[in-house]
């Protein structure tokens, strides 16, 4: 699937129109969410020098993506019309979605309807497959790695040019989305973004190190804890779970979690893998899975989750109780002696 050019033009013009542009991303930003926020905003600010650009999302950056350009320019939603302040939604304003498969992902959903409604004109740019297009112009692509991939398509198709700041971002979230270029979603037109986004003056060992090479203490004890508790389920799933208490006990923040379920997903043999993690009264679950046979986003579905086959999500509200189950299982040599007796 590609974007249409009429499409293409359509959001642009959008955007040279807008009296302010505010590009939001989904909670709990991963790398996608924070390459695609960060690289589409400084890429308008670049196109469209006299439209004032803000980045939103209801979550901060995680430390380990603080080191890409406009990072900690980085804000809480804007106020709604009906209030007064500093920055205040206005109706005209264009707002731009990345990585945002559905609106309850931005937690904007309740508190701002007029982002979903039709009474703004709004981009979404995603590569999710259950996205619903709820943008003015959808650019959903399925096949694409990441929302990052959707927005070189879009710079590509018209021919922008992207500065080398625009393109560390963009590279960093096709980098996060495929593993480092080994998941399966790693595909030849991958290779040709990745090649594109170097030439452009990526700065392609700044963020691996940043990301793949350096890892915080706390983060490490969250991570120790989650391979400590990978229990094995007949269905063929590695599981394991983080309550609130892990978090306060390592010192880690929600963000540190992610890549953990990278590790879970290694164990030989498995259909599955699920991260099961407590935040703020809800239970939010990670699937993963490296078969072609297994849909974990028809399993995240029957949570109201969604995802793409290999990699899923739910949320539910509650806590985790642990549970503990014992089998006796009597021993062959055993029970041999005895019915020689």
């Amino acid at each position: 699937m590609a974007i249409a050019r009429a499409d293409a033009e359509r959001a642009r013009d959008f955007l040279r129109d807008a009296p302010r542009i505010r590009c939001i991303c989904h909670r709990n930003p991963d790398g996608d969410a924070v390459g695609a926020l960060l690289g589409s905003g400084l890429l308008f600010e670049e196109l469209f020098p006299d439209v004032p650009v803000s980045f939103h999302c209801v979550d901060p950056v995680p430390d380990t993506f603080r080191f890409l350009p406009g990072a900690l320019r980085v804000k809480p939603p804007p106020a709604l019309p009906v209030t007064q302040g500093e920055d205040v939604l206005d109706v005209r304003d264009v707002c731009v979605f990345v990585d945002c498969a559905e609106p309850k992902l931005t937690e904007l959903h309740a508190s701002h309807p007029m982002l979903f409604d039709g009474s703004m004109r709004t981009i979404n740019v995603d590569h999710h497959p259950t996205n619903p297009q709820y943008g003015s112009v959808n650019f959903v692509v399925p096949d694409a790695s990441s929302s990052c991939e959707v927005l070189v398509q879009w710079a590509h198709l018209l021919r922008w040019r992207l500065s080398p700041d625009v393109a560390t971002c963009l590279l960093t979230g096709i980098y996060t989305d495929t593993g480092g270029l080994l998941h399966s979603n790693t595909t030849a037109p991958v290779y040709r973004t990745v090649a594109f986004l170097l030439r452009a003056g990526a700065r392609r060992r700044e963020m691996v190190t940043a990301v793949f090479r350096t890892a915080k203490l706390s983060t490490l004890r969250l991570w120790g804890r989650v391979l400590e508790k990978i229990s094995l389920t007949d269905e063929g799933g590695a599981i394991s779970a983080v309550t609130e208490g892990d978090f306060r006990a390592t010192g880690a923040d929600y963000a540190e979690l992610t890549g953990a379920i990278d590790y879970v997903n290694a164990v030989p043999g498995m259909r599955f893998s699920l991260i099961l993690s407590e935040r703020d009264g809800k239970v939010k679950g990670s699937l993963r899975t490296l078969r072609d046979d297994v849909d974990v986003s028809k399993m995240a579905g029957k949570f109201s989750g969604g995802g793409h086959r290999k990699a899923a999500g739910f949320a539910l509200s509650g806590k985790l109780k642990p549970e503990i189950r014992w089998k006796v299982v009597e021993e062959e040599g055993i029970q041999g002696n005895q019915r020689n007796q």
